[in-house]
């Protein structure tokens, strides 16, 4: 990996780009929960810890395994992968919410982050390998 001051750029601006769009997701799913449930509150009150920590980190992983096949240069690795993807993904908001959840969902939580997540990082890379350059 490139360890010059434009490596550290890109993966900095990467991380601007994901940290942004993963409170995007938080914002947009809890107004997707409250607009389904008919709440009058605040888009994101009331939404059930985990949701949007759960969509980023499915989209994440689905993305990332399209990348690791995909990317034509170091550099877009540096920039998507270590940059914005890994600040778009979220180990620590992850763990929060399964405490948070307390034990049996929490653990239910836990089940279904690493199911889904497993499973949308190997479509990724299966999408990856099936395209064509």
């Amino acid at each position: 990996m490139e360890r010059t001051p434009y490596g550290f750029l890109l993966v900095a601006a990467g991380g601007f780009l994901g940290a942004v769009a993963r409170h995007a997701v938080d914002v947009g799913v809890g107004g997707v929960l409250a607009a389904a449930s008919g709440s009058r509150l605040a888009p994101l009150a009331g939404v059930p810890t985990g949701v949007g920590t759960l969509v980023a980190n499915v989209v994440g992983s689905f993305a990332l395994g399209i990348l690791l096949t995909r990317a034509s240069s170091d550099r877009i690795r540096l920039l998507v992968g270590t940059g914005a993807l890994s600040s778009f993904t979220t180990y620590s908001t992850f763990v929060a919410d399964a405490v948070a959840l307390g034990t049996p969902a929490g653990a239910w939580y836990v089940g279904v982050s690493y199911a889904t997540g497993f499973a949308a990082a190997a479509l990724g890379l299966a999408v990856g390998r099936g395209w064509r350059r």
